[in-house]
């Protein structure tokens, strides 16, 4: 029970702050610009957001979307992949997922089924966020990278 009342927690706070934290990559560049693999900074590794080019729309308006992670430390709270997807004026969240930061890269997928009206396939657009919620009471958000990136639904 407590876990359902985090991760609603996490929701309705993710949609409520997200749009603020989505000015672009936590660098500014998207997945593209970067190269694969290990986020090093001054010879430490960080944590690291990507989203996979494409995403898929079941017949029954499944969406899934999915990507790469890394995050170093969840001492603070737990941590969570949230996506939002784009497509012409629509924006919609699309599930999220418990991340495991012990500094090792890991896949993320979230799945949501969304309907009236329902996604197409074709060009839109993902914003994922690294999200650790900390704080005793309501915990509150801590964005630890953002990652914009234009995909294709298929």
């Amino acid at each position: 029970m407590r876990v359902r009342l985090v991760l609603a927690a996490a929701a309705l706070l993710t949609a409520a702050v997200a749009p603020l934290a989505h000015a672009g990559g936590a660098d500014g560049h998207h997945a593209a610009d970067r190269p694969t693999g290990s986020h090093v900074r001054d010879g430490h590794f960080t944590n690291g957001l990507f989203v996979d080019a494409y995403g898929t729309v079941a017949d029954d308006s499944t969406v899934t979307l999915s990507g790469t992670y890394r995050c170093l430390d969840d001492s603070a709270g737990p941590v969570f992949v949230s996506s939002t997807l784009i497509q012409g004026d629509r924006s919609t969240g699309i599930g999220g997922t418990r991340a495991v930061c012990d500094g090792h890269l890991h896949t993320w997928t979230n799945r949501s089924v969304v309907k009236d009206p329902a996604y197409v396939p074709g060009a839109a657009r993902v914003e994922a966020t690294l999200l650790q919620l900390s704080g005793t009471g309501l915990p509150l958000p801590r964005f630890l990278v953002t990652e914009r990136t234009d995909v294709e639904l298929r």
